[in-house]
C-alpha cells in the first residue's frame, strides 16, 4: 500500500494520506505534506521529535497535527521523514494525539516548494484515508 497519493488541485496542494489506521494516516499525511517542500526520500532519520496536538474533533485534530509539524520547521528547521508511533486518544474536550517522528535538519535539503498553511478545504477523515488540502 502506498503511503500517500498527490492529487490535482487548481492552486493549492491536496493529498491523500494512506494506512491501515488513523495514527498511520496522519503520520503519512506529515509526509505527504512535507513532500510538497522538500524530497523527503533523500532527508535520513537522524533526529527524533515529539509531538502533541489536539482537538474537538478528528478534523480539527488532524489540521493541529499538521500545524505542529510546520511549527517545528521554522522553529527548528525539522523535516520529518519517518513515522516512529502515533497515539490517538478519545478525550472528555474530543481528541488528542501524541507521536513521534524521525527527520533531519533542514542542513543539505534544498526547498523543492513552500507550504504556508493547513486548510479545512476539501478536508476528510474516511475509513481507508484522510485527505488534506494545504495552502501553497
Amino acid at each position: 500500500m502506498k503511503n500517500f497519493e498527490i492529487l490535482p488541485h487548481t492552486a493549492d496542494g491536496k493529498f491523500r494520506a494512506f494506512g491501515n489506521s488513523k495514527e498511520t494516516q496522519f503520520g503519512n499525511a506529515v509526509l505527504a505534506m512535507f513532500s510538497y517542500m522538500f524530497k523527503i526520500k533523500e532527508v535520513k532519520p537522524k533526529i527524533k521529535k515529539e509531538v502533541t496536538a489536539s482537538g474537538k474533533d478528528e478534523k480539527a485534530l488532524l489540521y493541529r497535527w499538521l500545524e505542529e509539524f510546520l511549527v517545528l520547521l521554522d522553529t527548528d528547521a525539522f523535516i520529518p521523514c519517518k513515522i516512529d508511533k502515533i497515539k490517538i486518544s478519545k478525550t472528555k474536550q474530543g481528541f488528542e494525539i501524541t507521536g513521534s517522528m524521525f527527520g533531519d535538519k533542514i542542513g543539505k535539503h534544498k526547498h523543492v516548494g513552500s507550504v504556508k498553511a493547513v486548510t479545512y478545504s476539501e478536508m476528510e477523515i474516511k475509513k481507508d484515508f484522510v485527505q488534506v488540502v494545504v495552502d501553497l
